[in-house]
């Protein structure tokens, strides 16, 4: 319905509802848009929102051959989902990059163009709420706004915005969609109301000529009672409400209608802002310039007879029988019952036609009672139709101005003491175009109106810009910082002045060149096509040679910058930081410009390599290993035990030291691009330590998968069979399964400490604990059940070929010990003594320390002391 602005079907907001749009235009094109994970092709000329849950596209294609051949998108990435528009002679989509909302427009399904604000508009909401007479009309709600939006009205392109009107009032209606208080009055060409925020009043305004100028509301000068209204502008004035009711039952808070062009009914207050509290209702009959109260409560006021009966029904809770009724455009009224017994009024509606007379009214006579439909027809009140007698002429006028949207427009109205039926409304009696003056004319994009009148270009806006696309020996259209209002009328006068004038394109070197990608970002994936824009601000692009370079070996070149208009599209196949260079040149000069193009493949998991157990203050490598292992540019961050400050290193590669005994975490994140994966492990600090190497019975093997989940599983059950074999306490004791076949594990002896951090046992203990251990094993006296009817034993191993004690010249006297003991167990029947004592720190094998460790508690009186 006419001036249901901000709740229809204009809106980029990623919150609104998904909607369905199918348009024709000359036959030919028909857009649709459709709901997450809805997929179907059955258009002519199409473009489709095919949407998943996360991502969109925009597809076009012929309804004679629409293949997946033939299938084209104007976009090279994703859309925005939810975000299409088909608005009349309009589309509009909205992408997002770099975290800011990118708008594009297509006119009458020309190739899409971005849509321009000005500079720092910076939008994070925008809203098409209308595009009547081919022009757009956004409110757009930048980034310092929160509860106010600016209008927005484009050329006819629906490309270039300027501002009309900042701090519009917004609200949220029942389904949450956004509500914007502006308002079109219907039958008059350019004329709005508006609601606008000014500090932390709400004031109403209007204009006649599609925003270019606005002014407050003349109050009425009588009340109700016809007492004078002491209101003086700007101080005080009349205020509207300007919300339309989304009910089609119900009337809104404000009405107007196209048969009915001069006749405005809204309810509002007088005073210095709008407010919800003292609402009454108000009339104007010419058009806004003056207005009438005609009731002290809420009414729904319909039009009958191209308005020249009005209606007008309480807002009321209460059940009526009364309605009231206007043949003179709301100056005089009178009472008429509807019906014997009160009604609960639930709704009104006209019956269609441009001449009814005809009224319906339903409710219920109590909240129990059926719906009750009750029908009034005013025929019976007229006698005649009107004849040209019964009329007068009336002028369309703004406070005395009859030049409107640059023409004179005279109407004919009935005389208000004739008591007629008026029949077919016929329009206008006559329309004269008015000489152009400045105030046909706005600001044009990147100008704006100073004080003195004069439009100005705006500090970031560059008047030359316009010529950037403009090849030498063609003309382009040089703005003279004006544009006439869209739908403007007016003739001669000042029009050739400030029109844009055609000029001669200027030969010009290639000058702000850059080179980005399509979506924006200076990341792209192995193996995958990115697509590389290069934009140039100004330069004779006919005579122009581009060169590519895309760091990876690999040049091409272009004979001219229309050929890049799609893209340029590469494929790395390797992992890195590329240079891509760009050159471009003409006759006149050339320009260069680089992008660091990051190339990675997709980190799919980290694991974090370190020893099991070390000594204190000894120096201890660990190390991040990757799947894959080259995935590009990666952060590697580092926390030890519960420090709240990381480390954050290049490389994957650390050393640091212990300086505490006991059980102690490490974790490493790894960030490549959005993608973050960690690992955490567990390292055992002690002073002194025993170990020993195991091997187990070969029917083990057949069950090994060689995976980390076995490995750490089957740690715990050999520790807990150790355990009941021997006896000893399970917080001397530290088992870790090792990767690959034979299986084989890594058996530690560890002591334990108070919490003072003071050794429980001394020292001697671990060779004790150790001849347990070995006797146990080399009786056969270890085993564990791996499923029913599989054990499986646990043996003492040979000592391992890569050596458990550190050969450095600092610890000879450590290997000559290891020596001695080789010789020893040449000459032995067995080995008695195979594990090593760790007076100084013992590097481990370089183990693959994915495998398997068993938790380590060690308790005393005082609780737990540690944990992995």
């Amino acid at each position: 319905p006419p001036g249901q602005i901000g709740r229809g079907p204009g809106c980029f907001s990623p919150s609104s509802a998904a909607w369905g749009t199918g348009h024709l235009l000359e036959g030919s094109l028909h857009l649709e848009f459709f709901k997450p994970q809805v997929e179907d092709f059955n258009s002519s000329d199409i473009g489709q929102g095919v949407v998943t849950e996360v991502d969109a596209q925009y597809i076009t294609c012929r309804m004679q051959n629409c293949t997946e051949a033939t299938r084209s998108k104007p976009f090279p990435g994703y859309i925005d989902p939810d975000s299409l528009i088909v608005q009349d002679d309009y589309v509009f989509v909205q992408l997002t990059s770099g975290g800011r909302p990118h708008y594009y427009v297509s006119y009458r399904r020309s190739v899409f163009a971005q849509m321009k604000l000005p500079k720092y508009s910076l939008p994070k909401d925008m809203h098409v709420i209308s595009t009547d007479e081919n022009q757009v009309f956004a409110a757009v709600q930048e980034w310092n706004q929160n509860d106010t939006y600016n209008l927005y009205i484009s050329d006819t392109r629906g490309v270039y915005f300027t501002l009309a009107l900042e701090n519009i009032k917004s609200s949220r209606g029942l389904e949450g969609n956004v509500m914007i208080d502006l308002y079109e009055v219907a039958g008059i060409k350019g004329m709005f109301l508006a609601n606008k925020k000014i500090d932390s009043q709400v004031k109403t305004f209007i204009t006649y000529n599609k925003g270019r100028d606005w002014r407050l509301l003349q109050a009425p000068d009588t009340d109700l009672r016809g007492n004078p209204v002491h209101c003086l502008l700007p101080y005080c004035s009349l205020h509207l409400h300007l919300k339309v009711s989304e009910n089609p039952y119900t009337s809104g808070n404000i009405a107007s209608r196209d048969t009915a062009p001069s006749i405005i009914v809204a309810s509002g207050n007088i005073g210095t802002e709008l407010s919800d509290n003292d609402i009454s209702m108000f009339v104007s009959s010419d058009a806004g310039n003056t207005w009438r109260q005609i009731f002290e409560e809420e009414h729904s006021v319909l039009y009958l007879d191209q308005g020249g009966v009005l209606v007008a029904m309480k807002h009321t809770s209460l059940p009526i029988r009364h309605l009231w009724l206007s043949f003179d455009e709301g100056r005089s009224w009178s009472k008429y019952s509807f019906t014997s017994t009160p009604l609960f009024v639930d709704g009104v509606l006209g019956e269609p036609g441009e001449e009814t007379l005809i009224m319906t009214v339903f409710g219920h006579f109590s909240h129990r009672s059926e719906w009750q439909l009750v029908k009034v027809d005013y025929k019976s009140i007229f006698d005649r139709r009107c004849a040209e007698e019964d009329y007068r002429p009336w002028q369309l006028h703004s406070q005395g101005e009859a030049c409107i949207m640059g023409a004179k427009r005279i109407y004919r109205k009935r005389k208000s003491e004739k008591k007629c039926m008026q029949g077919k409304y016929a329009g206008a009696m006559a329309s004269e175009p008015c000489v152009c003056t400045e105030a046909d004319f706005d600001c044009d994009y990147g100008y704006e109106r100073h004080t003195n009148g004069q439009c100005l270009p705006a500090f970031w806006y560059n008047p030359s810009s316009l010529s950037k696309d403009c090849s030498f020996g063609q003309s382009y259209l040089n703005s003279t910082g004006y544009r006439k209002v869209v739908s403007n009328n007016c003739t001669d006068g000042v029009r050739e002045q400030y029109t844009a004038k055609p000029q001669q394109c200027p030969g010009k070197a290639p000058h702000g060149l850059r080179i980005i990608t399509s979506d924006g970002k200076l990341t792209a994936e192995q193996g995958h096509n990115v697509t590389l824009m290069v934009q140039l601000e100004e330069g004779d692009v006919q005579r122009m040679i581009i060169q590519v370079d895309f760091g990876d070996g690999i040049a091409v070149s272009y004979a001219n910058l229309s050929s890049t208009e799609d893209g340029i599209k590469h494929v790395y196949q390797n992992v890195g930081i590329f240079r891509v260079t760009v050159q471009v040149e003409n006759s006149l000069g050339l320009d260069s410009a680089v992008l660091y193009l990051h190339v990675t493949c997709p980190l799919e998991h980290v694991h974090l390599s370190l020893p099991f157990v070390t000594t204190k203050n000894k120096e201890v490598n660990a190390t991040a290993v990757l799947w894959p292992s080259q995935v590009g540019t990666l952060t590697y961050i580092w926390w030890f035990g519960n420090n709240t400050e990381p480390l954050v290193t290049l490389e994957g590669s650390i050393t640091f030291t212990f300086s505490v005994e006991g059980m102690n975490t490490i974790t490493v994140q790894v960030s490549a691009g959005n993608t973050i994966l960690q690992d955490t492990k567990t390292i055992a600090v002690y002073e002194r330590f025993q170990s020993l190497r195991l091997s187990f019975s070969p029917n083990l093997d057949e069950y090994n998968p060689d995976i980390p989940e076995w490995r750490r599983d089957v740690s715990r059950v050999i520790k807990r069979a150790l355990v009941e074999a021997t006896s000893i306490s399970s917080k001397h004791i530290l088992v870790a399964v090792l990767p690959g076949l034979p299986t084989s594990a890594e058996l530690f002896v560890l002591p334990c400490q108070e919490a003072t951090g003071e050794n429980k046992r001394p020292a001697e203990d671990l060779d004790q604990i150790s001849e347990i251990l070995i006797h146990k094993l080399n009786q056969n006296l270890v085993q564990f059940e791996l499923k029913p009817g599989v054990r499986v034993l646990v043996h003492a191993a040979h000592l391992s070929a890569v050596p458990l004690v550190d050969l450095t010249p600092s610890h000879s006297g450590s290997a000559m010990l290891m020596l001695l003991s080789v010789v020893f167990v040449g000459l032995a029947v067995f080995v008695i003594y195979k594990f090593k004592r760790y007076d100084l720190p013992l590097p481990l094998p370089p183990l693959s320390t994915d495998s398997g460790l068993t938790s380590h508690l060690c308790v005393s009186s005082t609780g737990v002391l540690g944990s992995s």
